[in-house]
Protein backbone atom coordinates (compact mmCIF):
# COMPACT_ATOMS: atom_id res chain seq x y z
CA UNK A 1 0.00 0.00 0.00
CA UNK A 2 1.32 3.74 -1.02
CA UNK A 3 -0.05 6.81 0.28
CA UNK A 4 -2.28 8.13 -2.05
CA UNK A 5 -3.94 5.01 -1.24
CA UNK A 6 -4.19 6.13 1.74
CA UNK A 7 -5.40 8.79 1.46
CA UNK A 8 -8.09 7.64 -0.59
CA UNK A 9 -8.86 5.05 2.02
CA UNK A 10 -9.50 7.89 4.49
CA UNK A 11 -11.31 10.59 2.48
CA UNK A 12 -13.80 7.55 1.32
CA UNK A 13 -14.07 6.11 5.21
CA UNK A 14 -15.94 9.72 6.05
CA UNK A 15 -17.78 9.94 2.33
CA UNK A 16 -18.96 5.93 2.39
CA UNK A 17 -19.09 4.63 6.36
CA UNK A 18 -19.58 8.29 7.69
CA UNK A 19 -22.23 9.93 9.91
CA UNK A 20 -25.19 11.98 7.85
CA UNK A 21 -24.75 14.36 10.33
CA UNK A 22 -22.27 16.25 12.69
CA UNK A 23 -18.63 15.12 12.62
CA UNK A 24 -17.69 11.49 11.84
CA UNK A 25 -14.55 10.43 13.76
CA UNK A 26 -11.88 7.86 13.12
CA UNK A 27 -9.32 5.33 15.23
CA UNK A 28 -6.00 5.38 13.85
CA UNK A 29 -3.49 2.83 15.03
CA UNK A 30 -0.30 1.12 13.61
CA UNK A 31 1.99 -1.51 13.97
CA UNK A 32 5.97 -1.11 14.57
CA UNK A 33 6.57 -1.15 10.36
CA UNK A 34 8.99 1.17 9.16
CA UNK A 35 6.08 2.48 6.76
CA UNK A 36 3.82 3.12 9.42
CA UNK A 37 4.46 6.79 9.92
CA UNK A 38 3.71 7.31 5.96
CA UNK A 39 0.70 5.69 5.69
CA UNK A 40 -0.67 6.85 8.70
CA UNK A 41 0.14 10.64 8.06
CA UNK A 42 -1.77 9.63 4.36
CA UNK A 43 -5.00 7.66 6.39
CA UNK A 44 -5.30 10.73 8.85
CA UNK A 45 -4.79 13.63 6.10
CA UNK A 46 -7.60 11.79 4.26
CA UNK A 47 -10.15 11.47 7.02
CA UNK A 48 -9.05 15.08 8.07
CA UNK A 49 -9.61 16.23 4.19
CA UNK A 50 -13.43 14.98 4.07
CA UNK A 51 -14.23 16.79 7.20
CA UNK A 52 -14.14 13.91 9.68
CA UNK A 53 -11.65 13.84 12.91
CA UNK A 54 -8.77 11.36 13.35
CA UNK A 55 -7.96 10.11 16.77
CA UNK A 56 -4.52 8.75 16.96
CA UNK A 57 -3.94 6.09 19.27
CA UNK A 58 -0.34 5.37 18.07
CA UNK A 59 1.63 1.76 18.09
CA UNK A 60 -1.38 -0.63 19.46
CA UNK A 61 -2.35 -3.89 18.38
CA UNK A 62 -5.44 -4.49 16.03
CA UNK A 63 -7.62 -5.68 18.27
CA UNK A 64 -7.06 -2.08 21.14
CA UNK A 65 -8.30 -0.25 17.54
CA UNK A 66 -11.57 -2.41 17.73
CA UNK A 67 -11.48 -1.80 21.17
CA UNK A 68 -11.01 1.73 21.02
CA UNK A 69 -13.92 2.33 18.81
CA UNK A 70 -16.47 1.23 21.00
CA UNK A 71 -14.98 2.50 23.47
CA UNK A 72 -14.79 6.32 22.33
CA UNK A 73 -18.67 6.00 20.37
CA UNK A 74 -16.39 6.53 17.09
CA UNK A 75 -17.70 5.93 13.33
CA UNK A 76 -14.76 3.46 11.92
CA UNK A 77 -11.32 2.33 12.42
CA UNK A 78 -8.18 2.15 10.81
CA UNK A 79 -5.25 -0.78 11.89
CA UNK A 80 -2.20 -0.03 9.51
CA UNK A 81 -0.25 -3.30 9.59
CA UNK A 82 0.42 -6.40 7.53
CA UNK A 83 0.06 -8.58 10.49
CA UNK A 84 2.10 -11.69 9.83
CA UNK A 85 3.72 -10.31 7.18
CA UNK A 86 7.25 -9.07 6.30
CA UNK A 87 8.34 -5.87 7.37
CA UNK A 88 8.17 -4.58 3.63
CA UNK A 89 4.62 -5.19 3.22
CA UNK A 90 1.75 -3.41 4.84
CA UNK A 91 -1.63 -2.51 4.30
CA UNK A 92 -5.29 -1.44 5.81
CA UNK A 93 -7.57 -3.15 8.41
CA UNK A 94 -10.87 -1.29 8.50
CA UNK A 95 -13.66 -1.56 10.76
CA UNK A 96 -16.96 -0.64 11.24
CA UNK A 97 -18.24 1.78 14.09
CA UNK A 98 -19.15 -1.85 16.19
CA UNK A 99 -15.39 -2.88 16.69
CA UNK A 100 -15.91 -5.61 13.41
CA UNK A 101 -14.89 -6.03 10.34
CA UNK A 102 -16.84 -5.00 7.56
CA UNK A 103 -19.43 -6.08 5.46
CA UNK A 104 -18.76 -7.59 2.13
CA UNK A 105 -21.37 -4.20 1.18
CA UNK A 106 -19.41 -1.60 3.08
CA UNK A 107 -16.19 -3.32 2.01
CA UNK A 108 -17.09 -3.36 -1.68
CA UNK A 109 -18.59 0.28 -1.61
CA UNK A 110 -14.79 1.35 -0.05
CA UNK A 111 -12.95 -0.37 -2.38
CA UNK A 112 -15.31 0.86 -5.79
CA UNK A 113 -14.13 4.48 -4.27
CA UNK A 114 -10.91 3.76 -3.36
CA UNK A 115 -10.02 1.83 -6.71
CA UNK A 116 -11.72 4.30 -9.09
CA UNK A 117 -9.98 7.18 -8.02
CA UNK A 118 -13.29 9.01 -6.73
CA UNK A 119 -13.53 11.29 -4.17
CA UNK A 120 -16.99 9.49 -2.70
CA UNK A 121 -18.49 12.27 -1.82
CA UNK A 122 -18.40 15.93 -1.72
CA UNK A 123 -15.50 18.27 -1.05
CA UNK A 124 -15.59 20.37 1.91
CA UNK A 125 -14.48 23.82 2.59
CA UNK A 126 -11.82 25.25 4.90
CA UNK A 127 -13.89 25.80 8.02
CA UNK A 128 -15.12 22.14 7.70
CA UNK A 129 -12.03 20.15 7.45
CA UNK A 130 -11.19 17.49 10.13
CA UNK A 131 -8.70 17.68 12.95
CA UNK A 132 -5.96 15.22 14.02
CA UNK A 133 -5.62 14.47 17.39
CA UNK A 134 -4.10 12.07 19.84
CA UNK A 135 -6.11 9.94 21.57
CA UNK A 136 -5.25 9.81 25.48
CA UNK A 137 -4.66 7.33 27.55
CA UNK A 138 -5.46 5.17 24.12
CA UNK A 139 -3.09 2.27 25.28
CA UNK A 140 -4.02 2.21 29.54
CA UNK A 141 -7.65 2.43 28.11
CA UNK A 142 -7.12 -1.23 26.51
CA UNK A 143 -4.41 -2.81 28.96
CA UNK A 144 -7.22 -1.75 31.32
CA UNK A 145 -10.14 -3.89 29.20
CA UNK A 146 -7.63 -6.85 28.75
CA UNK A 147 -6.76 -7.18 32.95
CA UNK A 148 -10.69 -6.62 33.72
CA UNK A 149 -11.21 -9.87 31.54
CA UNK A 150 -9.13 -11.95 33.56
CA UNK A 151 -11.61 -14.19 36.00
CA UNK A 152 -11.81 -11.97 39.72
CA UNK A 153 -10.56 -14.23 42.43
CA UNK A 154 -7.67 -15.59 40.54
CA UNK A 155 -4.06 -14.74 40.38
CA UNK A 156 -1.17 -15.58 38.19
CA UNK A 157 1.27 -14.67 41.43
CA UNK A 158 4.17 -17.06 41.34
CA UNK A 159 3.20 -18.11 37.19
CA UNK A 160 6.43 -17.47 35.29
CA UNK A 161 5.93 -16.72 31.67
CA UNK A 162 7.93 -15.98 28.55
CA UNK A 163 6.58 -13.54 26.07
CA UNK A 164 7.44 -13.15 22.25
CA UNK A 165 5.96 -10.20 21.12
CA UNK A 166 7.12 -10.34 17.35
CA UNK A 167 9.05 -6.91 17.92
CA UNK A 168 5.56 -6.22 17.11
CA UNK A 169 2.68 -4.03 18.03
CA UNK A 170 2.15 -6.06 21.62
CA UNK A 171 5.93 -5.07 22.51
CA UNK A 172 4.90 -2.57 25.47
CA UNK A 173 1.21 -3.53 26.11
CA UNK A 174 1.33 -7.45 26.58
CA UNK A 175 3.89 -7.36 29.48
CA UNK A 176 1.91 -4.83 30.72
CA UNK A 177 -0.74 -6.65 31.13
CA UNK A 178 0.40 -9.60 32.54
CA UNK A 179 3.16 -7.94 35.07
CA UNK A 180 -0.79 -6.25 36.51
CA UNK A 181 -2.05 -9.81 36.91
CA UNK A 182 1.02 -10.68 38.61
CA UNK A 183 2.46 -12.92 36.45
CA UNK A 184 6.08 -13.30 36.70
CA UNK A 185 7.10 -11.86 32.94
CA UNK A 186 10.54 -12.18 30.78
CA UNK A 187 9.88 -10.67 27.11
CA UNK A 188 12.19 -11.43 24.52
CA UNK A 189 11.67 -9.85 20.74
CA UNK A 190 10.35 -6.49 22.22
CA UNK A 191 12.75 -4.01 20.34
CA UNK A 192 11.14 -3.14 17.22
CA UNK A 193 13.20 -0.97 14.96
CA UNK A 194 10.88 -0.73 12.12
CA UNK A 195 11.97 -3.75 9.99
CA UNK A 196 12.36 -6.45 12.44
CA UNK A 197 8.68 -7.60 13.09
CA UNK A 198 8.23 -10.68 12.30
CA UNK A 199 11.52 -11.94 11.74
CA UNK A 200 12.76 -15.34 12.87
CA UNK A 201 10.42 -14.42 15.99
CA UNK A 202 6.66 -14.36 17.32
CA UNK A 203 3.64 -16.79 16.29
CA UNK A 204 5.34 -17.45 13.00
CA UNK A 205 8.63 -18.62 14.49
CA UNK A 206 8.35 -19.86 17.81
CA UNK A 207 12.28 -21.71 18.38
CA UNK A 208 13.15 -18.95 20.17
CA UNK A 209 10.37 -18.83 22.78
CA UNK A 210 10.24 -22.99 22.69
CA UNK A 211 14.15 -22.99 23.78
CA UNK A 212 13.76 -20.03 26.63
CA UNK A 213 10.52 -21.37 28.35
CA UNK A 214 12.78 -24.65 28.28
CA UNK A 215 15.77 -22.87 29.98
CA UNK A 216 13.83 -20.63 32.54
CA UNK A 217 11.44 -24.18 33.43
CA UNK A 218 8.31 -21.25 32.70
CA UNK A 219 4.90 -22.64 33.03
CA UNK A 220 4.06 -21.05 29.68
CA UNK A 221 5.44 -19.12 26.88
CA UNK A 222 2.81 -16.68 24.15
CA UNK A 223 3.85 -15.85 21.21
CA UNK A 224 2.08 -12.78 19.25
CA UNK A 225 1.97 -11.97 15.71
CA UNK A 226 3.44 -8.23 14.81
CA UNK A 227 -0.24 -7.11 14.56
CA UNK A 228 -1.53 -8.94 18.34
CA UNK A 229 -4.46 -10.62 16.89
CA UNK A 230 -3.06 -13.80 16.97
CA UNK A 231 -1.59 -16.29 19.73
CA UNK A 232 0.28 -19.71 19.49
CA UNK A 233 1.38 -20.92 22.92
CA UNK A 234 4.18 -23.14 24.24
CA UNK A 235 3.81 -25.33 26.76
CA UNK A 236 6.25 -26.09 29.79
CA UNK A 237 8.17 -28.44 28.40
CA UNK A 238 8.83 -26.15 25.17
CA UNK A 239 6.30 -27.85 23.23
CA UNK A 240 4.59 -25.27 20.70
CA UNK A 241 0.79 -25.51 20.63
CA UNK A 242 -1.39 -25.08 17.65
CA UNK A 243 -4.44 -22.48 17.56
CA UNK A 244 -6.72 -25.76 17.87
CA UNK A 245 -5.18 -27.21 20.92
CA UNK A 246 -5.80 -24.22 22.41
CA UNK A 247 -9.58 -23.81 21.61
CA UNK A 248 -9.67 -27.03 23.34
CA UNK A 249 -8.74 -26.43 26.38
CA UNK A 250 -10.25 -22.88 26.40
CA UNK A 251 -13.84 -24.85 25.53
CA UNK A 252 -13.16 -27.66 27.57
CA UNK A 253 -13.19 -25.20 30.17
CA UNK A 254 -15.80 -24.22 29.39
CA UNK A 255 -17.58 -26.56 28.98
CA UNK A 256 -17.15 -28.06 32.71
CA UNK A 257 -18.40 -24.31 34.10
CA UNK A 258 -21.22 -24.78 31.89
CA UNK A 259 -19.99 -21.59 30.33
CA UNK A 260 -20.60 -22.74 26.90
CA UNK A 261 -23.10 -21.35 25.46
CA UNK A 262 -24.78 -24.14 23.67
CA UNK A 263 -22.02 -26.44 23.88
CA UNK A 264 -20.94 -25.21 20.79
CA UNK A 265 -17.39 -24.10 19.54
CA UNK A 266 -17.00 -22.80 16.13
CA UNK A 267 -13.43 -22.85 14.19
CA UNK A 268 -12.76 -22.90 10.49
CA UNK A 269 -12.56 -26.07 7.56
CA UNK A 270 -8.66 -25.75 8.48
CA UNK A 271 -9.22 -27.45 11.65
CA UNK A 272 -7.43 -30.39 12.31
CA UNK A 273 -9.54 -33.50 12.87
CA UNK A 274 -8.10 -33.85 16.07
CA UNK A 275 -10.22 -31.14 17.58
CA UNK A 276 -13.37 -32.87 15.76
CA UNK A 277 -12.49 -35.80 17.55
CA UNK A 278 -11.81 -34.23 20.90
CA UNK A 279 -15.00 -32.38 20.51
CA UNK A 280 -17.27 -35.68 20.07
CA UNK A 281 -15.07 -37.13 23.57
CA UNK A 282 -15.77 -34.10 25.43
CA UNK A 283 -20.27 -33.68 24.35
CA UNK A 284 -19.44 -30.71 23.03
CA UNK A 285 -20.75 -29.51 19.44
CA UNK A 286 -18.51 -28.19 16.39
CA UNK A 287 -19.54 -25.97 13.72
CA UNK A 288 -16.90 -25.12 10.57
CA UNK A 289 -16.99 -21.73 9.00
CA UNK A 290 -15.21 -21.05 6.17
CA UNK A 291 -11.35 -20.04 6.63
CA UNK A 292 -11.27 -16.09 7.71
CA UNK A 293 -11.84 -14.79 11.30
CA UNK A 294 -14.62 -12.84 9.79
CA UNK A 295 -16.54 -15.78 8.82
CA UNK A 296 -15.93 -17.24 12.30
CA UNK A 297 -17.58 -14.41 13.75
CA UNK A 298 -20.93 -13.86 11.62
CA UNK A 299 -21.04 -17.51 11.98
CA UNK A 300 -21.04 -17.42 16.18
CA UNK A 301 -23.16 -14.32 16.14
CA UNK A 302 -25.87 -16.79 13.67
CA UNK A 303 -25.49 -19.53 15.87
CA UNK A 304 -25.12 -18.29 19.26
CA UNK A 305 -21.50 -19.07 20.25
CA UNK A 306 -18.97 -17.37 22.71
CA UNK A 307 -15.86 -18.89 21.36
CA UNK A 308 -14.40 -19.71 17.81
CA UNK A 309 -11.44 -19.25 16.53
CA UNK A 310 -8.83 -20.64 13.56
CA UNK A 311 -5.92 -23.21 13.94
CA UNK A 312 -3.84 -20.14 13.02
CA UNK A 313 -4.01 -18.44 16.64
CA UNK A 314 -6.97 -16.23 16.06
CA UNK A 315 -9.21 -16.57 19.06
CA UNK A 316 -12.81 -14.86 19.36
CA UNK A 317 -14.58 -14.37 22.82
CA UNK A 318 -17.42 -12.76 21.82
CA UNK A 319 -18.57 -12.22 25.56
CA UNK A 320 -15.64 -10.03 25.91
CA UNK A 321 -14.36 -8.22 22.27
CA UNK A 322 -15.35 -8.65 18.72
CA UNK A 323 -12.20 -9.66 17.11
CA UNK A 324 -8.94 -11.83 17.51
CA UNK A 325 -7.09 -10.61 20.29
CA UNK A 326 -3.76 -12.59 21.44
CA UNK A 327 -3.33 -10.96 24.65
CA UNK A 328 -6.94 -11.51 25.89
CA UNK A 329 -6.06 -15.64 24.43
CA UNK A 330 -3.22 -15.21 26.94
CA UNK A 331 -5.30 -14.19 29.46
CA UNK A 332 -7.98 -16.71 29.48
CA UNK A 333 -5.15 -19.48 28.54
CA UNK A 334 -3.54 -18.47 32.01
CA UNK A 335 -7.00 -18.36 33.91
CA UNK A 336 -7.29 -22.18 32.19
CA UNK A 337 -3.86 -23.07 34.26
CA UNK A 338 -4.01 -21.76 37.25
CA UNK A 339 -7.91 -22.78 37.54
CA UNK A 340 -7.64 -26.21 37.18
CA UNK A 341 -4.29 -26.17 39.07
CA UNK A 342 -2.46 -28.18 35.62
CA UNK A 343 0.45 -27.98 33.58
CA UNK A 344 -0.45 -26.62 30.23
CA UNK A 345 0.88 -30.16 28.60
CA UNK A 346 -1.85 -31.97 30.50
CA UNK A 347 -4.75 -29.39 29.45
CA UNK A 348 -3.12 -29.75 25.89
CA UNK A 349 -3.72 -33.68 26.47
CA UNK A 350 -7.71 -33.78 25.53
CA UNK A 351 -6.56 -33.40 21.73
CA UNK A 352 -4.91 -35.64 19.91
CA UNK A 353 -3.47 -34.25 16.85
CA UNK A 354 -3.58 -35.91 13.22
CA UNK A 355 -0.36 -35.91 11.16
CA UNK A 356 -1.15 -32.78 9.22
CA UNK A 357 1.52 -31.51 6.28
CA UNK A 358 0.88 -27.65 4.74
CA UNK A 359 2.84 -26.67 1.38
CA UNK A 360 2.34 -22.92 0.27
CA UNK A 361 2.68 -22.78 -3.41
CA UNK A 362 3.15 -19.33 -5.02
CA UNK A 363 0.78 -19.02 -8.15
CA UNK A 364 0.94 -16.68 -10.61
CA UNK A 365 -2.73 -16.87 -10.98
CA UNK A 366 -5.83 -17.68 -9.54
CA UNK A 367 -7.98 -19.74 -11.48
CA UNK A 368 -11.05 -22.26 -9.81
CA UNK A 369 -8.64 -25.25 -9.51
CA UNK A 370 -11.59 -28.05 -9.97
CA UNK A 371 -11.28 -26.60 -13.55
CA UNK A 372 -7.52 -27.45 -13.80
CA UNK A 373 -7.67 -31.20 -14.80
CA UNK A 374 -4.55 -31.77 -13.77
CA UNK A 375 -4.53 -30.06 -10.34
CA UNK A 376 -8.23 -32.04 -9.70
CA UNK A 377 -6.97 -35.29 -11.12
CA UNK A 378 -4.31 -35.60 -8.22
CA UNK A 379 -6.95 -34.37 -5.33
CA UNK A 380 -8.92 -36.87 -6.30
CA UNK A 381 -6.46 -39.77 -6.07
CA UNK A 382 -5.56 -38.57 -3.00
CA UNK A 383 -8.84 -38.36 -1.58
CA UNK A 384 -9.24 -41.80 -2.26
CA UNK A 385 -6.31 -43.17 -1.02
CA UNK A 386 -7.11 -41.57 2.33
CA UNK A 387 -10.69 -42.10 2.71
CA UNK A 388 -11.99 -41.70 5.59
CA UNK A 389 -8.84 -41.63 7.43
CA UNK A 390 -7.80 -38.31 6.24
CA UNK A 391 -8.45 -35.47 4.27
CA UNK A 392 -7.53 -32.52 1.59
CA UNK A 393 -8.00 -29.05 1.76
CA UNK A 394 -6.66 -26.67 -1.27
CA UNK A 395 -7.61 -23.17 -0.95
CA UNK A 396 -5.60 -19.94 -2.18
CA UNK A 397 -4.61 -17.17 0.05
CA UNK A 398 -7.40 -14.29 0.38
CA UNK A 399 -4.28 -11.52 0.98
CA UNK A 400 -1.04 -13.26 -0.96
CA UNK A 401 -0.36 -14.79 -4.42
CA UNK A 402 -0.16 -17.93 -2.56
CA UNK A 403 -1.96 -21.67 -3.10
CA UNK A 404 -2.39 -23.45 0.28
CA UNK A 405 -2.25 -27.17 0.29
CA UNK A 406 -2.91 -28.62 3.30
CA UNK A 407 -3.56 -32.37 3.91
CA UNK A 408 -4.09 -34.36 6.90
CA UNK A 409 -3.90 -38.79 6.99
CA UNK A 410 -2.54 -41.63 9.52
CA UNK A 411 0.67 -40.84 9.64
CA UNK A 412 3.42 -38.34 8.51
CA UNK A 413 5.16 -39.83 6.08
CA UNK A 414 2.05 -40.41 3.82
CA UNK A 415 0.39 -37.57 4.64
CA UNK A 416 3.78 -35.19 4.03
CA UNK A 417 4.02 -37.44 0.31
CA UNK A 418 0.17 -36.85 -0.72
CA UNK A 419 0.62 -32.68 0.24
CA UNK A 420 3.93 -33.20 -1.54
CA UNK A 421 2.32 -34.04 -4.99
CA UNK A 422 -0.81 -31.83 -4.74
CA UNK A 423 2.01 -28.89 -3.96
CA UNK A 424 3.44 -29.86 -7.27
CA UNK A 425 0.70 -30.83 -9.50
CA UNK A 426 -0.49 -26.80 -8.18
CA UNK A 427 3.53 -25.59 -9.44
CA UNK A 428 3.12 -27.15 -12.46
CA UNK A 429 -0.29 -25.66 -13.71
CA UNK A 430 -0.58 -22.48 -11.62
CA UNK A 431 2.66 -21.48 -10.30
Amino acid sequence: MDGPTGFALGRALVNVLGRKAGRTRVVLGKDTRLSGDMLEGAVASGVASAGGDVLQAGVLPTPGVAFLIRDTGADAGVMISASHNPFQDNGFKVFSSRGTKLSDEDEEALESVVLNGSTGGTQVGPADLGRILPLDGARERYQSFLVGTFPSGLTLKGVRIVLDTANGATSETAPRVFHQLGAEVEVIHDRPDGTNINAGCGSEDTVDLERRVRETRAHAGLAFDGDGDRLIAVDETGRRLTGDQILMILAGDLQEREALAGGLLVTTVMSNLGLVEACRSLGIRHHASRVGDRFVLEEMRRLGAVLGGEDSGHMIFLEHHTTGDGILSGVQLLACLVRRMAPVSEMASIMKLFPQALVNVEVSRKPDLSGVPEVASVIREVEAELGERGRVLVRYSGTQNVCRVMVEGPGPEATREACDRIARAVQNAVG
